[in-house]
């Protein structure tokens, strides 16, 4: 068994110390992962929408979807970007021309509660017509109605 004894050529000197303080470290990364987390819902859904309740489960991804979103005032948004009415097929058919091993990407479809059917299945029709079929309607969690 080795001793740590004082020298006689140290005379008080202190040896430096052979291990790495992990304190600090996991402290840092603990708060770090705190304010990801945090901050990650509010990233997601840039427009507000007020979606309907559903009690249907999520879907499975294997790649990066499109957020389209309809608001209360019927204005269409691709990402957080609003697109005319007259823009919307253009915008499509750009976003259909993305296809990744000859699948178009997902369209996640968030579409405000209050809003006319007909104005959905407008959208939903020109989501068709371009050849995005894999379109997912966003609802929240909830008892449905």
């Amino acid at each position: 068994m080795a001793m740590n004894l004082p020298s006689a050529r140290a005379k008080g000197r202190r040896a430096p110390m052979a291990e790495i303080n992990v304190t600090p470290l996991v402290d840092v990364m603990l708060v770090l992962l705190i304010i990801f987390m945090v901050t990650a819902p509010l990233l997601t859904a840039g427009v507000s929408v007020n979606l309907p309740d559903s009690r249907a489960k999520a879907v499975d991804q294997d790649q990066e979807p499109v957020a389209i979103s309809i608001d209360e005032t019927g204005a269409v948004f691709v990402g957080e970007q609003a697109v005319s009415t007259d823009a919307l097929p253009g915008q499509l058919q750009a976003i259909a021309a993305r296809a990744v091993d000859g699948r178009p990407p997902q369209i996640l479809l968030r579409a405000d509660r209050s809003l006319d059917y007909g104005r959905v299945m407008a959208v939903m029709g020109e989501l068709n017509r371009v050849g995005l079929t894999r379109v997912a309607l966003v609802t929240t969690q909830g008892e449905g109605r």
